[in-house]
């Protein structure tokens, strides 16, 4: 049965707003009406709409925020995956998290879905229907478990796999955060030193007759080319990081600076093992919901942000349909790490791919973390040394010449 957002008056004159199901919107208003509401409007929630109600356009497509953020949507996933878990009928759950929405879009969201399913679609095609807010790789999970008959279990996969990841990528963030608000802070000192505060200082020795000492020179030399080309400096660099990306959006380009990505000495590995675990949880999450192979491959494939790793496992998945096996085709990916392979042919060799991926994906998340966290504990008291370091230079360039002039005084 369709789903219709209505507005309407109630019998204080009070404007009230919500959703409800009819055949038509004849016989929605006439349930606004036995309710003892008056219609303002009713329409239909459907695909292509905006989720109140009004058509979509390109204005609120680029610029309205999608429905779920990414925490958001594991949560949901949890909540649906508990209803059909414990028995519940897929449209009955959808009804239950429509009610329970605080969120109005989220509410019509979920609606749309009920609709949908109500007509006689699958919830894999449901969601299909919204690809701003379900990718590709979670309705396809949804249509594997619909289509295997354990569409709750493959829920709780799903909700646990958007867990983990986020999980993982809420420590990455927490582990560079302090470094980067430290960075931020140390250019904003220098800069106000460097632009203000030492060509004050040296304007009292500028009557002197005096030669400055070197380092004041030198300094005065570099604050008078901040505050003379500050600005052009700003623009250049902006112009220089706006066509850094758009070279990047170019394939072969973008392939390459991956690549180059992956090599070096300390954040290379990070992002190796990052996207490593990501693939190889997408991969675990798809096969054990029943994907075949050769399809998981390519849409765990589509989940990493390297092109260079991308590239390998297209070409993994290459090797895999003209029958090599898994282990020996990622084996032969040398940017992959070696954990990933040896687990992949104990799942092999045991019948147990899934689950020894998953383990894979586990192991090599831990790794990213410890080598995070590491690389952050090394990074904080290198960046404050830096940064007293850069101070120490300029207090001496405007201590130096009082220093100096102290002396001939006496």
């Amino acid at each position: 049965m369709p789903a219709f957002s209505f507005e309407a008056l109630d019998a204080q004159g009070q404007t009230r707003k919500g959703l409800l199901e009819a055949d038509t919107a004849k016989a929605a208003r006439s349930l606004l009406r036995a309710q003892a509401l008056v219609p303002l409007a009713v329409e239909l929630v459907q695909t292509g709409q905006s989720l109140d109600g009004r058509s979509a356009s390109l204005g609120q497509r680029l610029f309205t925020r999608p429905v779920f953020s990414a925490t958001g949507l594991a949560i949901w996933t949890r909540q649906i995956a508990g209803l059909v878990s414990s028995g519940l009928p897929l449209e009955r759950a959808l009804t239950a998290l429509s009610e329970e929405a605080d969120d109005e879009r989220q509410r019509h969201l979920v609606a749309a879905l009920r609709a949908e399913v109500n007509a006689g679609a699958t919830f894999a095609r449901a969601l299909s229907q919204h690809p701003r807010e379900f990718s590709d790789i979670y309705c396809a999970v949804i249509g594997a478990g619909e289509h295997s008959g354990n569409l709750g279990l493959v829920l709780e996969r799903l909700a646990d796999d958007l867990e983990e990841r986020q999980a993982l990528k809420a420590k990455l963030v927490g582990a560079a955060l302090y470094p980067a608000i430290v960075t931020l802070v140390a250019i904003v000192i220098v800069l106000f030193l460097v632009g203000y505060v030492v060509p004050q200082v040296a304007s009292v020795f500028a009557g002197t007759k005096r030669a400055l000492p070197f380092l004041t020179v030198a300094m005065l030399g570099l604050s008078a080319f901040v505050r003379s080309y500050g600005w052009v400096m700003l623009i250049a660099f902006i112009l220089i990081a706006l066509g850094t990306r758009w070279a990047l959006t170019i394939g072969h380009i973008r392939e390459k600076f991956d690549a180059a990505w992956l090599n070096l000495p300390l954040v290379g590995k990070l992002a190796r093992g990052y996207n490593a675990a990501r693939f190889a949880g997408t991969l675990a999450m798809l096969a054990g919901a029943g994907v075949p192979i050769l399809k998981a491959l390519q849409a765990a494939a589509e989940t990493l942000n390297n092109r260079a790793l991308r590239a390998d496992a297209l070409d993994a998945l290459v090797l895999v349909r003209e029958g090599a096996p898994l282990a020996s085709a990622l084996a032969q990916k040398k940017r992959f790490p070696g954990l990933l392979s040896m687990f992949a042919r104990l799942g092999e060799q045991t019948g147990q791919l899934p689950v020894m991926l998953q383990r894979a994906a586990r192991q090599l998340s831990a790794e990213v973390q410890r080598r995070a966290m590491a690389l952050a504990t090394i990074l904080e008291p290198l960046l404050i040394v830096g940064m007293g370091l850069i101070v120490m230079l300029i207090v001496l360039a405007v201590l130096l010449p009082i220093i100096q002039l102290n002396q001939f005084v006496k």
